[in-house]
């Protein structure tokens, strides 16, 4: 417990400094997280990152991650990333053919679905930061809800909790402790609204917490299907006492790309 609490502060205090830095120092530190995430990943279906498929996939990844500006920076050809995406696609399709199904459709599919989300989800935390003025405010509205709604839920579900939310995915969880983490993101989330008013209307904040706190917990539950699917305990073990990158951000993930295709933010 000791050495959960050591990091968990220590990863706080990093992860706060960055959204405060913001600019390159939060693009880059995102691009780390999402590169170890994305390696965990590939290591679940026993792809090495290394192999040809695994260099790939994480050329598709960060293909999706860096903001427009920069690639076009970087890459001054007249295609977009989209189309650079679907050729890397025909790609992995083609390596089935020459490695003779050694890489097999499936993983083909993994390692696209893996880079889409890790990369997209990761791509619109660098965007939600890099709005002009707000930013910093709304990456710490989201985190901030994100771990009240993951606090309430574990301390309501160990004072209440009797009925589980899904047995087969995360037997530990709730449906009483779902609901207080939902309640409790509303109460801090209000708090934090009045505290410092940055959007155009309560309304908006509100629905902004209810989204983060009910597809927050979704996204945990993704990464569960997914540890439990591939039989690991954690993504990894590069945060002691808390497992891995993907264990720490799942939530943060789903949710960002989620908010901004209902542009709240």
């Amino acid at each position: 417990m000791k050495t959960r609490v050591v990091t968990g502060l220590f990863i706080g205090a990093v992860i706060l400094a960055m959204i405060a830095l913001g600019g390159w120092w939060f693009t880059t530190f995102v691009s780390l997280m999402a590169t170890i995430a994305m390696v965990e990943l590939l290591r679940m279906k026993k792809i090495s990152a290394l192999s040809l498929r695994g260099i790939v996939g994480l050329v598709s990844m960060w293909l999706l991650l860096i903001p427009d500006t920069l690639f076009h920076s970087a890459i001054p050809l007249n295609v977009t990333k989209v189309e650079l995406f679907l050729f890397l696609i025909l790609g992995l399709l083609l390596l089935t053919v020459l490695t003779k199904n050694k890489f097999t459709f499936d993983e083909v599919g993994f390692v696209i679905v893996s880079s889409v989300y890790i990369g997209f989800g990761f791509h619109y935390l660098i965007l939600t930061r890099a709005i002009p003025d707000v930013g910093v405010w709304l990456v710490l509205f989201v985190i901030v809800l994100i771990w009240t709604t993951d606090s309430g839920a574990y301390f309501v579900g160990k004072a209440i909790g009797k009925n589980k939310l899904w047995p087969d995915i995360s037997p530990n969880k709730t449906i009483e402790g779902s609901v207080g983490g939902i309640v409790l993101a509303v109460v801090v989330g209000t708090i934090f609204y009045m505290i410092h008013p940055f959007f155009s209307s309560y309304i908006i904040a509100l629905c902004i917490m209810l989204v983060t706190a009910v597809f927050g917990q979704m996204g945990d539950l993704v990464e569960s299907a997914l540890k439990r699917h591939y039989a690991v305990k954690d993504s990894g073990n590069v945060l002691p006492g808390h497992g891995g990158i993907l264990d720490r951000f799942d939530s943060l993930i789903y949710v960002m790309p989620i908010l901004h295709l209902l542009q709240l933010l």
